[in-house]
């Protein structure tokens, strides 16, 4: 996949171009629906598949006090569009200069340069300087510049009746369900960070954990422990290196002198393995418990050793 940093970096003469445009926070199985229609429509006139989407939130600029915490960072969201098979990826900065342009400049400088066939959007796809264009504007502008425009219907959960959106899926990790989001997602939640040193408990438990730094990629689901895997992006191998891991979110109430939640992955069956400095992305598949404090350290350790062993049956 070809990822273009805005649409200086597209080359004269690219296209044609089937474009859906979104912000694809998680790109979710409602986002994956527009992908799919977009690659069904490039296939029937040979055309390219490009997705273009933002590097933040809009709202973090125009309201950051409405802005939710986004499911996925830039890198998260690169990989996931890659894995869908789009055949590019534009992301666009959104910053003043990008939120000023009106709905035609929009169009004149980024669907132009791609020579956009066709747009896919959802029916409630706002662009341009407050959010003055529709997709009837958007129709509207592509009957002048040789595009056509299909709004793509949401998807909705069997049984459930709701439309699936970042927002739903935000509330079911915040419940610590996992296996819920995944079945949102189409794909494992994960985050994705640096391996950095920590307090090196697990180590003398007898459980040495990857400890990520605090600046990572991705939305973490509630306090507890959790099944899954853990891929090692700086193997020297692509794909990375996975790991079966025993996974702790959390601030480690049993020592209370951690001020802010962390991310822990046990390797399991794993005790010298140097992680140091690696990007990493951790995925979780299964809730095993939520997050207790222990009286000793000997609760703590038995504790430990359960969780292990049902990690060990949920990933098997």
């Amino acid at each position: 996949m070809i990822v273009f940093r805005g649409p200086d970096d597209v080359p004269a003469g690219f296209g044609p171009a089937v474009v859906a445009i979104g912000k694809f926070d998680g790109v979710h199985a409602g986002h994956r629906a527009v992908i799919e229609r977009a690659q069904v429509d490039a296939a029937a006139i040979g055309a390219k598949v490009v997705a273009v989407t933002f590097d933040r939130n809009p709202l973090a600029l125009l309201r950051p006090d409405l802005s939710p915490e986004s499911l996925v960072g830039v890198t998260q969201k690169e990989r996931l569009l890659a894995d869908t098979g789009v055949d590019a990826t534009m992301i666009l900065t959104f910053d003043r200069e990008l939120a000023g342009l009106t709905p035609r400049e929009f169009v004149e400088r980024v669907l132009r340069p791609l020579g956009t066939r066709t747009v896919l959007v959802g029916s409630d796809f706002r662009f341009g300087a407050g959010g003055a264009g529709t997709p009837e504007t958007l129709r509207e502008l592509g009957d002048e510049f040789g595009f056509r425009v299909d709004l793509v219907d949401d998807v909705r959960a069997v049984g459930e009746g709701r439309r699936v959106s970042s927002s739903w899926i935000r509330e079911v990790l915040a419940q610590g369900d996992v296996a819920r989001a995944t079945r949102l997602l189409g794909h494992p939640p994960s985050v994705w960070g640096e391996v950095v040193h920590g307090l090196k408990r697990g180590r003398e438990l007898g459980f040495p954990t990857a400890n990520l730094s605090p600046r990572l990629e991705g939305f973490l689901p509630a306090d507890g422990v959790y099944a899954g895997w853990l891929v090692d992006e700086d193997a020297g191998l692509r794909p990375g290196i996975r790991y079966p891991a025993a996974i702790s979110v959390g601030t480690n109430p049993t020592f209370d002198d951690v001020s802010t939640r962390q991310v822990e992955a046990y390797v399991l069956d794993e005790t010298d393995l140097d992680l140091y400095g690696h990007r990493v992305e951790v995925a979780f598949t299964a809730r095993v418990r939520g997050m207790a404090s222990f009286d000793s350290l000997d609760a703590l350790i038995a504790q430990m050793t359960d969780d292990v062993a049902r990690v060990r049956d949920a990933l098997s």
